[in-house]
């Protein structure tokens, strides 16, 4: 791609901001009642996927803030029997560390508040065990492509893993967009759990009249 397709690492920069902007302020206007039945929706359509269903080890979050809620899902997980991790985040090194919990009230407020386990050396995993592993996001497209909280965590995580796990995000409808750029680093997730639909994700091009950032 010619030089001049390129979109300026500040434009793009600020592109990312802007959307992560408007699509965190739509996600934080969602009414309790409206969040209660948008979690139910995503808990029962991730329950019915069959990557959910036959994975025997699940990375998943712990939701924090506006997030999609996670809490019942890891319930469900623990309750069929599944191995379930959960991020820890190392901010000395700018990175997650992966512990497995047995129950939920082994989380406490950790880094910034995220709910987080205790670290414990044996209880320490690597997210490469997982059969299955569900990130949290800002903004999402339907190619799979990621915008995250801007810390670059998960990407560093994922760009780790040495063979093919399912990736899947959750999200509210509301956080869906037509187009995200993505970077040589991004991860793309294969799947997206929305309150309306499960979107099987494909590679796709920025919209007519956009340039693509190579």
């Amino acid at each position: 791609m010619s030089q001049g397709s390129r979109l300026p690492l500040k434009a793009a920069s600020d592109e990312k901001a802007r959307i992560r902007e408007s699509v965190l302020k739509k996600r934080d206007l969602l009414g309790p009642a409206s969040r209660k039945l948008k979690d139910a929706g995503i808990r029962k359509r991730l329950s019915s996927t069959s990557e959910f269903r036959l994975a025997k080890t699940v990375l998943l979050y712990a939701s924090f803030r506006s997030e999609v809620s996670t809490f019942s899902i890891m319930e469900d997980a623990l309750a069929a029997g599944k191995r379930v991790f959960l991020p820890v985040v190392d901010n000395k090194i700018k990175e997650l560390r992966p512990y497995q919990i047995r129950s939920l009230s082994e989380l406490s407020s950790g880094f910034m508040g995220i709910p987080e386990p205790a670290v414990r050396k044996e209880m320490e995993r690597d997210a490469g065990e997982s059969d299955l592993i569900i990130i949290p996001g800002a903004a999402f497209d339907t190619g799979g492509n990621r915008l995250g909280y801007g810390a670059g965590y998960y990407d560093k995580m994922l760009s780790r893993l040495t063979r093919r796990i399912p990736l899947i995000a959750l999200a509210y409808e509301e956080q869906i967009v037509d187009f995200i750029r993505s970077e040589p680093h991004d991860v793309r997730v294969q799947m997206i759990v929305t309150d309306r639909r499960t979107i099987v994700c494909r590679p796709t091009g920025p919209p007519a009249g956009r340039k693509k950032v190579s």
